[in-house]
This record gives C-alpha cells, structure tokens and sequence, in this order.
C-alpha cells in the first residue's frame, strides 16, 4: 500500500528559476496567497504587486499562503510600465496570461529560449490593464473546453508556470 507523505517527508530538489511574477491589480486576499503558494512551489523568483488598495499581509492571505510569503520575496509598487521597462533592460522577456486575439497557446510555446522570463497576471475580472498590454512582448493563453472564456488568476497562474518550468527542467 502507498501511503502519503507528510510536508516533513518529502524531499523536492529546491530550485529558484529566472521567473518575476507582475501582478496588475490583482486584489483578492485569496488569490495573494495562492500566487505566494505558486510561486514558491514553481520557485519563481519574485513577485511584484501593483495597484490601488493592494493589502499583501491579512488574515485570508495569511491563512492562504500557508507561511510562503515568508520565502518568496515580493515588492509593492505604483509604477508598473516602469518596472516593466527596467526588467527588459536587464534582459527579460515580457509574457502576459491573457487571451488576445494574438496571443499563443503556453504550451506551443518555447520558453527555453529565454533567459529570464516575466509574467504578467491581470486582475480576476478585468484581466491586464490596456497600458501594460501595450509592453507585453507575447500573450500567452490556456483553451478553455467549457463554456467559460477564463479562469481564476491564480489557477491560471500555476498552469503557465508549471508549463514553463517543466520546460525549462528538460
């Protein structure tokens, strides 16, 4: 019989990857902390929060995070097109999680081209702001097989980043 492992038991290569995680508006107590699940269980680099009313540390974040906002660094910031263009300098390539009527399928494309990767999440109703669209180098999206057109962010946000970080492990 296979019994399951306990978070004491588990011995998972540790691995940080060249991955910063922009967050644009996204406010949810709830999907803060699975974004900090997410990030460290992928071993992303950093997150950047941006936008009004942002409150990183509350109680659900807390509870949701289960203690990763501890090991993930993060910043709060105002300015996020100039994050972005700073990041570029430094030789990231800019993806966006939103469907566009160019955006490409994550898994058709080849992330172990890049260096340094952001991505860019948007806001669970209102998805990327239309100024950050504007930076962004390529548009990734996940199909859909329902009869919704999204998902949560923070789900979305673990399939791309799984899908990225098994390519950049083989």
């Amino acid at each position: 019989m296979d019994n399951q492992l306990q978070h004491g038991t588990i011995h998972f290569i540790k691995r940080k990857f060249p991955i910063i995680v922009l967050c644009d508006n996204v406010n949810s107590p709830a999907n803060i902390g699975s974004i900090f699940r997410i990030a460290d269980g992928f071993g992303v680099e950093k997150i950047y929060f941006f936008g009004e009313d942002i409150t990183v540390v509350s109680k659900r974040m807390l509870r949701t995070s289960r203690s990763t906002h501890n090991v993930v660094p993060y910043e709060n910031r105002e300015h996020i097109l100039e994050v972005i263009d700073v990041l570029k300098t430094q030789g990231y390539t800019i993806f966006g999680l939103e469907i566009t009527k160019n955006s490409a399928l994550v898994s058709d494309v080849d992330f172990t081209t890049k260096k340094k990767i952001v991505l860019i999440i948007g806001e669970e109703n209102s998805g990327i702001s239309k100024n950050v669209l504007t930076k962004i180098e390529k548009n990734i999206h996940i199909n859909m097989y329902g009869i919704n057109s999204s998902m949560n962010v923070a789900t979305a946000t673990g399939i791309a980043l799984y899908e990225i970080t098994k390519q950049l492990t083989h």
